[in-house]
Formats: C-alpha cells, sequence, structure tokens
C-alpha cells in the first residue's frame, strides 16, 4: 500500500480494503469469465461480499447496514474490480436505489428494503434513461398520474426506460418518472419503486456486444399501478433526491473504472517483469515502462478525486460532492480506457486471447466513459457550474 493512501486512509478504511481484496483474489478473473459465458450472475460473490457486510457498508445500522458511506462502498467495489470481479449492481443497489430510500423514504419503505439491500437478499435496479432523452434528463416523458384525488389515490406510471442493468435479478426497480402537471416545465422528477411483477410493466433484453453477467433491459410502463406508497420521497422535493442517487453513482463509477484499470496494469506489469525477447524484460525498454507508469499516475490521481467526493458526500455537501463526483467519474474513465489499452498493447497477440482476461476489457472499459454520463456532458457541467461559460444548448 502507497504511502499517500496509508495517510488518506484511515486504518478502518485499509483494513477493509485488504479485507475485499483477499475476496476479490479468491475469485478473481476466471470466475468472471465463467459466469459470462455460462450466461449466469455472480450469485456465489454476492452473497460471500452480502455475508461478510460488504454490500450495505453504505447504509444505516439500525437497518442492518455497517454506517458508513460511500468512502466504504467505493473501497468495496475498487478492490472487487481490481481483483477481477466487479460487481456492476453495487453501483445500482446499495449506492443509488439505498442511498435514496435511505434519505427520504418512508419509515415503511426503509423498513421494508433496506435490510434486504443490505444483507444481498434483495436488489433493487434503477431506471432514467429514456429512448428520446438521452442525456437531456429534463426531456424524461415517464408519466405518473393519480388515479383519482386524495394522497392515498394509486399512481398509474406510463413511459419507456432503456440500459437499464439487471432487471431480471432485480426484486424492484426504482424508476424516475415525473408528474403529468411538470411535463411542459422544469424537470420535476419523481421516484417510484415498481416491483418486477407489477402487471404492465414488461421487460425485453437488449442485444449488447459488451459480455457482461449483468443485462441490459429495455422497460415499457403501460400504465403500470402502483399504491399512494411506492413514491419515494417528497413529490415536489425536485431535483434534490435525483442527486442524492446521481451523485453515489457517479463515485462508485469511479470506483468501477479504477478498479478495472488497476487490474488491467497488473497484468501487464506482471508480463513486462517475466516476458523477455532479446537480452533483458521487455518491462525494462522505456518505451514499456513509461506508458505503464503513466497509467498508474492516472488511476492514482482519479482515486484522490474519487476520495474527494465521497468525502464531501458523506459529509453532507451535496453541491460540492455533485462537481467532484462529476469530475472523478470523467478521470477515472480516461484512466481505465487507456491502462486497458496499454496493457493490451503491452502483451501484444497475447493481450488478445482468453488466457490473459483482458481482451474483454476493451469493451468493457469505454462503459466507464459512456455510463452513467457522458464525458462530454462531464465537460459541459464543468464548463458551464465550475468556470461560469455560456451555454450552447
Amino acid at each position: 500500500m502507497s504511502t499517500a493512501r496509508t495517510v488518506l486512509e484511515t486504518e478502518e478504511h485499509q483494513a477493509l480494503r485488504t479485507a475485499v481484496a483477499a475476496l476479490g483474489k479468491r475469485y478473481g478473473r476466471d470466475y468472471m469469465t465463467t459466469v459470462i459465458r455460462e450466461g449466469s450472475h455472480t450469485d456465489e460473490l454476492w452473497a460471500e461480499a452480502a455475508k461478510l457486510g460488504y454490500l450495505g457498508v453504505n447504509l444505516p445500522e439500525e437497518y442492518g447496514g455497517g454506517g458508513g458511506g460511500m468512502a466504504e462502498l467505493s473501497i468495496v467495489l475498487e478492490e472487487l474490480g481490481a481483483a477481477g470481479s466487479p460487481l456492476l449492481m453495487m453501483i445500482v443497489s446499495p449506492a443509488i436505489c439505498g442511498t435514496v430510500i435511505a434519505r427520504f423514504g418512508t419509515d415503511e419503505q426503509k423498513r421494508k428494503w433496506l435490510p434486504g439491500l443490505a444483507d444481498g437478499s434483495l436488489t433493487m435496479a434503477f431506471g432514467i434513461t429514456e429512448p428520446d432523452a438521452g442525456s437531456n434528463s429534463h426531456r424524461i416523458t415517464t408519466t405518473a398520474r393519480r388515479d383519482g384525488t386524495g394522497p392515498d389515490a394509486d399512481w398509474l406510471l406510463t413511459g419507456r426506460k432503456v440500459f437499464v442493468s439487471g432487471v431480471d435479478m432485480a426484486d424492484a426497480t426504482l424508476i424516475v418518472g415525473r408528474t403529468e402537471d411538470a411535463r411542459s416545465g422544469n424537470l420535476k422528477p419523481c421516484l417510484f419503486i415498481v416491483p418486477r411483477e407489477a402487471p404492465g410493466f414488461g421487460r425485453n433484453q437488449i442485444d449488447m456486444e459488451l459480455h457482461a453477467p449483468e443485462k441490459q433491459f429495455e422497460l415499457v410502463l403501460d400504465d403500470v399501478r402502483l399504491p399512494a406508497d411506492a413514491l419515494v420521497g417528497d413529490e415536489d422535493a425536485g431535483l434534490l433526491q435525483l442527486f442524492a442517487g446521481l451523485n453515489p453513482e457517479r463515485i462508485m463509477t469511479a470506483a468501477f473504472g479504477i478498479g478495472m484499470g488497476r487490474f488491467a496494469l497488473s497484468k501487464a506489469v506482471e508480463y513486462a517483469r517475466t516476458r523477455q525477447v532479446w537480452k533483458a524484460p521487455i518491462g525494462s525498454h522505456q518505451a514499456i515502462a513509461h506508458p505503464l507508469a503513466t497509467a498508474h499516475i492516472d488511476l492514482e490521481l482519479s482515486r484522490l478525486m474519487m476520495q474527494k467526493a465521497a468525502r464531501l458526500y458523506d459529509d453532507g455537501d451535496d453541491v460540492g460532492a455533485g462537481e467532484a463526483a462529476n469530475m472523478a467519474k470523467y478521470a477515472a474513465g480516461e484512466a481505465c480506457v487507456k491502462a486497458v489499452d496499454q496493457a493490451v498493447h503491452t502483451l501484444g497477440g497475447n493481450g488478445l486471447t482468453r488466457e490473459y482476461g483482458l481482451a474483454s476489457l476493451i469493451t468493457a472499459s469505454r462503459v466507464a466513459r459512456i455510463a452513467p454520463v457522458s464525458r462530454e456532458m462531464i465537460l459541459n457541467y464543468v464548463s458551464h457550474q465550475t468556470l461560469g461559460l455560456p451555454k450552447s444548448y
């Protein structure tokens, strides 16, 4: 462990990092590639991580969680990723959905969902992206309307969502919609818990070139009837409760990218230390060594920003965390793609074989650049919100 990391992290964080790394090592990349090849899910790793208390480290202790925050949860995902076995649903279930329910849910919603999200027995998906909205969340058209009057009236939810991860294994999906009277006004998001078997809630798997245990789905909501208490938080809370989930999503996506980049880099370094073409290992040549060193520096810098974002968020600074979380996600996505590319290039032809487990990461690493928000939209955010430059849209 580097000196810098020792200074920045508490002894508890260091112990957590070491313990999760040991768990990840027991599974490794071979486990993940086998799961993908068989078309199954990472049930064994998910169950063991849950049993050890890692999945719910960010959730309140009174509901079975660890009482920590994004700082702890990001360590878990990063270390599993560095071992080659990242759990994508950690970004969605405990980070987004668990956080939103813990902060804004009713007492009944907390009792119903948080213990299961903490111990891994329940999982939730998250649906926000729409076919015609994309990065422009202000164009969300999934609409919720009351079927009757009064606070106890049912909701009817209608719309479509795309690129929703893990719906097939999730017990419910947290859907971002908008109330009917806000359709043509400013974005007024409302979040609803939609059970998997709710009538009118249809799903279609999207055929992806990306191979992962977590499949992507298109959702069709055809007048899905929900009880009044399916609404999470306040109907008029607006962007606050939405970004309570999106900031953790960006922090955890950064952890996902950093972990993947570290895994790729470790494989490349191991290969460069021992692979000889002439009289010395190829890692002794600067054309090999310097790009790997640069990749390491970029990953370390990304982690620093991720740690800053997690600290700000856990301290309750939603605005400051928003800027840092976006920057961390951007930096980690770039560092991840570059680390994977350099790792594959270092191994040459071997980098494209199944034996070394790197070739599949060429596609997977792009996720950290594209989702949940593109790098270009993050640059827009920084140029507008941080630098005060005018918008072009």
